[in-house]
């Protein structure tokens, strides 16, 4: 789910069709059987060293997978006139690209020329929600990395204004169902926002609110106005997504359900459809069923692929 704002655009990304190649969870098992302890050594290390590591890496699988399937194409740098997914206005804040390079660095060191990159992020974002208390699960394996990435495509991303029906299409068009997409907004739980991503809510909302009336006006709203000012506003301001940003917790759909959701897709999932709604409510009435949920759409989302080749370099294309 994208953080920065983005337009909607109706126009399907790619028909996500399955290559001929399946993934399974012991594709390294005989070719390289320490992958998934090297990946889970770099997540570690560099999360001990920066608490918004977790996060970060979560985003940006989310964000690959949905541009071009899990293909690894929004770690590949721009080239000559061609400007690369994560240099897309919805990817610019994208960070900790270093902790999948020191990964497949590594990771070449022992078995050269067969992790590939979209792995490398696959298995990343679940040692990620490990490291922040989550739930574990099983990483069905052998993903290629794409050859293109294009940062014009990066405007297809769920956006932070997306009410529910620009939310449901975009999700169903890359196969995943509205609790798919109600257990996936869940990551929201890990990392922090820049004002450019909700401070249409806070501020000249239209012509009849100046306030986003799904908001809770106190404390949220003047919260959020004294972080994000009008005039003399910081360059990365802005807040986290929730008061337990760095655990993997259901308390983001506590605050959805007491009109405290960030976003305004956030708030959205209550406000016009009931099975949404419904979901909110279960998951903020049990971590577990929130943490099953996840894990559950988490796999099926990582399994859109469509790449090609396993990258010597994920910054690069062979």
């Amino acid at each position: 789910m994208a953080m920065g704002v983005a337009l909607f655009s109706s126009i399907l990304v790619l028909s996500f069709v399955s290559p001929i190649y399946s993934l399974s969870s012991n594709y390294y098992d005989k070719t390289c059987p320490n992958a998934e302890l090297i990946i889970a050594n770099a997540v570690k290390n560099a999360a001990m060293k920066d608490k918004t590591v977790p996060a970060a890496l979560l985003r940006m699988h989310f964000h690959d997978c949905f541009i071009r399937g899990c293909d690894a194409s929004v770690l590949l740098n721009s080239k000559g006139s061609n400007k690369a997914e994560k240099d897309g206005p919805p990817n610019v804040s994208l960070h900790a690209f270093y902790v999948i390079d020191n990964a497949k660095k590594d990771l070449e060191d022992f078995c050269p020329g067969v992790v590939s990159c979209a792995d490398i992020l696959a298995l990343a974002a679940r040692d990620s929600v490990i490291l922040s208390g989550g739930p574990t699960w099983d990483v069905p394996k052998g993903r290629k990395d794409g050859r293109t990435s294009k940062a014009s495509e990066s405007t297809q991303l769920p956006a932070p204004v997306f009410n529910i029906s620009q939310l449901q299409q975009s999700f169903s068009q890359r196969g995943l169902s509205m609790e798919d997409l109600v257990a996936l907004s869940g990551g929201h739980t890990l990392g922090f926002s820049h004002c450019s991503s909700f401070v249409g809510r806070i501020r000249s909302f239209n012509a009849a609110h100046d306030v986003d009336p799904s908001m809770h006006p106190r404390p949220l709203a003047a919260s959020l106005r004294g972080v994000c000012p009008s005039n003399n506003r910081p360059k990365n301001s802005g807040t986290t997504m929730d008061p337990s940003s760095t655990t993997f917790d259901n308390t983001y759909y506590k605050l959805i359900l007491e009109g405290k959701g960030l976003f305004s897709s956030d708030q959205a999932l209550i406000l016009a459809v009931p099975k949404t709604k419904g979901l909110v409510e279960k998951f903020a009435g049990s971590h577990q069923e929130f943490a099953d949920a996840f894990v559950k759409s988490m796999i099926k989302m990582s399994s859109i692929t469509g790449g090609r080749e396993v990258r010597k370099d994920c910054r690069v294309v062979n």
